[in-house]
């Protein structure tokens, strides 16, 4: 595959993941929503930034070995003195995960000065204060030159109440090409409406592709011009730990590879932006769209499939396509 240039670059937090299970058992690994899907994207074969902030402590060092080491390119200033973020996932018997959070969250200023192909955001990162409002001014300023998407990735216990959330979120949504959000995420957000009606809503006015995850039921994909239901695979379920995060890595590199998402080159009429919105003006679900939700899809079952957030790599991923084929 040819590495999309310049590089995507991912803004957000990165921090250790101290999974508990029911039965008391306890382990420590590299975590954080924006990280994940920067380390996805790496895996498959994209080249990737993430600006982001990391302790220099023990968990730091981790969690820059796990970066690093799958490709991914911290920008400057994403290392800090002090501890890195912690987030305890407490595990039910069902490998679905609950999160407690203990961390501070900012970006280094020149953040804003870097240019992206595409740039990626959500979660904490958009919502936390002192970075929040440095994110929004980078995804601003991205906007102009290249393609956007967001997860909100709602953690209700670092948050305000609905209510007051429902701007930031909608703000980021505004500004984006492309927005995937879980089901238990608008449910929080909007609990008076279906999040369905929610996604749909969003779509008609401003993304051109919305994806909603129900865990293991099916997705809903919404643009302009209409909806669809994926199937999602069945696979063994280890814990569901990174499993969006390896979904949002998965549709991103499936849309980078169609040439669907990356910078908008001046004077140009054909850039990735005006590429998706063609590619949603109708309403069957253009070939190239189902072929990178198919990948979010496949990608996201393998994570399912080992203990925390571990997306596979390219080669894993067509190992397991070659496997299943007939």
């Amino acid at each position: 595959m040819t590495r999309p240039e310049p590089p995507v670059l991912v803004i957000g937090e990165a921090l250790t993941d101290i999974l508990c299970g029911p039965d008391g058992s306890r382990g420590a690994r590299p975590g954080g929503s924006p990280a994940n899907v920067a380390l996805g994207l790496a895996r498959l074969d994209h080249l990737v930034r993430l600006a982001t902030r990391v302790g220099q402590d023990d968990n730091g060092r981790a969690l820059l070995r796990h970066l690093l080491g799958s490709g991914v390119q911290l920008t400057d200033g994403s290392v800090v003195p002090g501890p890195s973020p912690t987030a305890t996932a407490m595990l039910d018997e069902h490998g679905s995960a609950t999160y407690t959070f203990d961390l501070h969250w900012d970006i280094a200023p020149s953040t804003l000065e870097l240019v992206p192909g595409h740039l990626h955001t959500g979660s904490i990162a958009t919502a936390l204060s002192p970075g929040a409002p440095r994110v929004a001014a980078a995804v601003r300023a991205a906007r102009t030159v290249s393609t956007v998407s967001y997860d909100p990735n709602l953690r209700p216990s670092l948050l305000g109440g609905a209510e007051a959330e429902r701007p930031r979120v909608e703000a980021f949504v505004a500004a984006s090409d492309v927005v995937k959000a879980s089901q238990e995420d608008l449910a929080w957000l909007y609990p008076r409406r279906r999040p369905e009606e929610v996604a749909a809503g969003w779509a008609a006015a401003g993304p051109s592709l919305v994806v909603l995850t129900r865990g293991s039921a099916s997705t809903g994909v919404f643009w302009r011009a209409g909806r669809c239901e994926v199937l999602v695979p069945a696979v063994p379920v280890v814990d569901t730990v990174g499993a969006g995060d390896a979904f949002m890595a998965g549709l991103l590199s499936g849309l980078l590879a169609a040439g669907l998402l990356g910078g908008l080159s001046a004077g140009t009429d054909a850039t990735p932006r005006t590429r998706l919105r063609a590619a949603t003006a109708t309403r069957r679900l253009d070939a190239t769209v189902a072929a990178a939700l198919a990948r979010a899809n496949l990608v996201a079952a393998l994570t399912c499939g080992r203990p925390g957030a571990d997306p596979p790599t390219l080669a894993e991923l067509a190992a397991h396509q070659a496997a299943v084929l007939p």
